[in-house]
């Protein structure tokens, strides 16, 4: 009687066991239960194929400017060393969507498709290296502003203020024009731009991570650190900074859809990426043409579709990490 009432406490004793789970595993049950967060998931995933991968099932580049002569298509990239301004031969822009070219041309003789990929590529890459310039100064100041306090918090914070006031779009078209007056190469624009975007953009990110640790700095594990002489770098860095992860994911996934309607905007005013490198936004910039916005939308609505779209999966996956993070929801 004894072995079975052991017996079935032993068996009580797996069942719990099995039952637990981690807080890892309970974010990742409460993001699949969002249906909105799994699209925005599919959404980025597609996006990032098609950008990243897409390039490499095409037999030309962003750059290939497609020519007509007596009704034959060619390419620059077939016939090299022919003279484009040669009798009989134009450039076959503004094409209409085809078999060969399935969202045609645009107003330089080059197909929509693929530089479609390509500028994906480019307004992604954009949006991580902005990501993350900014999280690295908005986790070292405002970790060191949390942690310490006092006069260094109070000089770090005045700074913040400062950024803060700062007004981007002028100091944009600044940069910009600096660049144009002293003939910067157009190579070196999109890394300004990135730099600017990550150093006028970190001040958002500083403030939470010091309200995160000036809460967390008190808390027992901390005092415990301290007793063992711990360097103050390693508790910040190995015990405050993971306290604040999930806060830093939720505005690193919500901010890239920001980042990537800046870029865009910028693209359009004609101070972001420069031209003949393709982003999504310098290519609906061709919507200023009154004549492409009426007549050719097959020129500028698929980047102004792929940022739509691009911006809405960042913003769900952002929403569905947020939910999924929060300790006060329900299991």
């Amino acid at each position: 009687m004894a072995e079975n009432t052991k017996l079935e406490t032993n068996k009580q004793k797996d069942i719990n066991l099995e039952k637990i789970v981690t807080p890892g595993q309970l974010v990742m049950k409460r993001f699949l239960r969002n249906k909105l967060a799994i699209g925005g998931v599919v959404i980025l995933v597609a996006m990032f194929l098609f950008s990243f991968l897409g390039p490499l099932f095409t037999s030309y580049g962003e750059y290939t400017i497609f020519f007509v002569k007596d009704g034959v298509e060619f390419s620059s990239e077939d016939h090299k060393g022919m003279d484009p301004t040669a009798e009989g031969v134009k450039v076959y822009n503004k094409a209409k969507p085809s078999k060969t070219h399935w969202l045609g041309t645009d107003k330089d003789g080059r197909d929509v498709l693929v530089r479609l990929m390509y500028g994906g590529r480019v307004s992604l890459i954009i949006g991580f290296v902005v990501v993350g310039i900014q999280l690295v100064f908005g986790i070292l100041l405002g970790g060191i502003a949390g942690y310490y306090g006092g006069k260094i918090d109070n000089f770090i914070m005045r700074i913040v203020d400062v950024f803060y006031c700062i007004p981007t779009l002028p100091i944009m078209l600044i940069i910009s024009s600096i660049m144009l007056a002293y003939a910067i190469p157009q190579e070196l624009k999109i890394y300004v731009l990135m730099l600017a975007m990550g150093l006028l953009g970190w001040t958002g990110v500083a403030r939470i991570v010091r309200g995160q640790i000036l809460s967390l700095r008190e808390q027992e594990f901390m005092v415990a650190t301290e007793a063992i002489g711990l360097h103050p770098a390693k508790r910040i860095m190995k015990h405050l900074i993971p306290n604040v992860m999930p806060q830093l994911i939720v505005i690193a996934t919500m901010g890239m859809g920001s980042i990537i309607l800046a870029e865009a905007a910028y693209s359009y005013l004609g101070i972001g990426v420069p031209f003949p490198l393709a982003s999504w936004g310098n290519m609906v910039n061709t919507v200023n043409d009154p004549v492409i916005m009426r007549e050719y939308m097959n020129i500028w609505f698929p980047p102004g579709f792929c940022i739509l779209l691009t911006v809405l999966g960042f913003n769900f996956v952002g929403d569905g990490l947020r939910d999924a993070f929060d300790p006060k929801m329900k299991r």
